[in-house]
């Protein structure tokens, strides 16, 4: 492909975006039943929609619910080929995690890190020993929190990557290319967002979302995930006349926490090994919840687990007789893998992609998800390519420079390969990677 980059400019671009849209407040809301949650993902989505005016894109739609959406027609000469293409689509998230504190956020950058302990606010530190990706990054560029907040990589590092992605489409209209959209999410965070996402309003057949972490890590399974509310209901009297009466819900949700099995933690498991996390705990002796997100890669798994929170409360309610515990499961998303492996195309042009730029791109599953396994399960099957993110939702969170100019060639190159004709230049052994 003739694309060419002057890397230093395009790390410089990324660097300003990204330090740019850190100084937005856009952490979510789980308690808000709006869509968005927050009013700085407004104030976000308005200034992209703003930049990519300014960068040359005309075809802009910001909908009511603050999905922006832009689009570049495609540059295919031949007319018959390019309606022939599908349309491809990119997508970041606007919000950042509630987890830490997203206001005042103050990104640090080392241009040419030395290996050393960062220190930071409040005795926060980065420690190459103990951090094996940040001890990668010696000699090379990357931006870092001051400890006080989150930076907001996840997901302005996909944002910065996608705006200078269209930039450079923009600019190089002899890149041939089918029709492109940049799609920017509310609420991805909390799961709020995907349930107005606008279909109807979205033209691509195949996507990819910018939200993972290191290059050249991309992503095509995820979790299967549920968010779990546990309502505990109690008899109240005074303590002195309490022996045989008093039924306390705050001790059954404590009974009942206590249960979720330790080995099945978050802080327990990587890998392919689900878990369950307590999220919240809140109550009285009258009335208390358990808030918690169940998680499992098989549909199996996932059935085991919520049937043993089920266990776990009719156990607690023998235990406290005359108390109830009641369980109320909903669905977030489902493992986007079933989805993808039924349109093999969409991971195969990521993987000749990445041959092209000579990386050899690692599958990984998410323990998590992206809005693109609520994507996959709309019928657009969505792969997830990384930001260059580490430590996302932490104060000790940083995005390495260098892997957001590798993610921005990437988005190009891919792009670029949809098309037929570059297809065709492909030979078997790259098109047989993803077989």
């Amino acid at each position: 492909m003739s694309a060419i980059f002057d890397d230093a400019s395009l790390q410089s671009k990324l660097e300003e975006r990204l330090i740019r849209y850190a100084g937005v407040w856009t952490t979510s809301d789980k308690r808000c039943e709006d869509t968005p949650t927050t009013a700085g993902q407004w104030d976000l989505a308005r200034l992209l929609e703003k930049e990519l005016r300014a960068l040359g894109l005309q075809d802009i739609e910001l909908t009511e619910h603050c999905y922006l959406i832009a689009r570049l027609p495609s540059t295919v000469k031949e007319s018959a080929h390019a309606a022939a293409l599908p349309v491809i689509g990119f997508l970041s998230h606007l919000d950042t995690s509630a987890e830490v504190s997203g206001k005042d956020v103050h990104p640090i950058v080392e241009r040419n890190y030395d290996g050393r302990i960062i220190e930071l606010a409040d005795g926060v530190t980065l420690d190459p020993a103990e951090d094996a990706e940040l001890a990668a990054q010696k000699g090379r560029a990357l931006i870092h929190t001051d400890g006080g907040t989150l930076l907001g990589a996840d997901d302005k590092a996909g944002i910065a990557e996608i705006v200078s992605a269209a930039e450079y489409f923009s600019a190089h209209p002899e890149i041939e290319h089918p029709a492109l959209e940049f799609i920017f999410s509310p609420d991805e965070e909390t799961g709020k967002g995907l349930p107005c996402f606008p279909q109807h309003k979205i033209h691509a057949r195949y996507c990819y979302t910018l939200d993972g972490g290191g290059a050249p890590e991309i992503e095509a399974e995820c979790f299967n995930a549920y968010s779990v509310d546990v309502y505990f209901s109690g008899k109240v009297i005074h303590p002195g006349a309490a022996r045989g009466v008093l039924v306390n819900a705050a001790l059954m949700a404590a009974t009942f926490a206590a249960m979720l099995p330790r080995s099945e933690s978050p802080e327990a498991t990587d890998g392919y090994y689900g878990y369950y996390c307590l999220m919240e705990l809140s109550g009285n002796q009258e009335s208390a919840h358990a808030e918690l997100i169940v998680r499992d890669f098989s549909r199996e798994g996932m059935e085991r687990r919520l049937g043993a929170i089920e266990a776990f409360a009719r156990a607690v309610e023998a235990e406290f007789p005359g108390g109830t515990a009641r369980v109320e499961a909903k669905l977030s998303y489902i493992n986007m893998k079933e989805k993808i492996d039924g349109e093999p195309a969409v991971l195969e042009k990521l993987f000749a992609a990445g041959s092209a730029l000579g990386l050899e791109l690692k599958l990984k599953p998410i323990r998590g998800g992206t809005d693109g396994a609520r994507l996959s399960e709309l019928g657009i099957p969505t792969p997830n390519i990384w930001t260059g993110g580490r430590r996302f939702h932490s104060k000790t969170e940083w995005v390495s420079l260098d892997d957001m100019v590798l993610a921005v060639k990437l988005v190009v190159e891919l792009a670029h390969l949809w098309v037929p004709q570059a297809l065709s230049a492909l030979d078997d052994g790259v098109r047989s990677q993803t077989a």
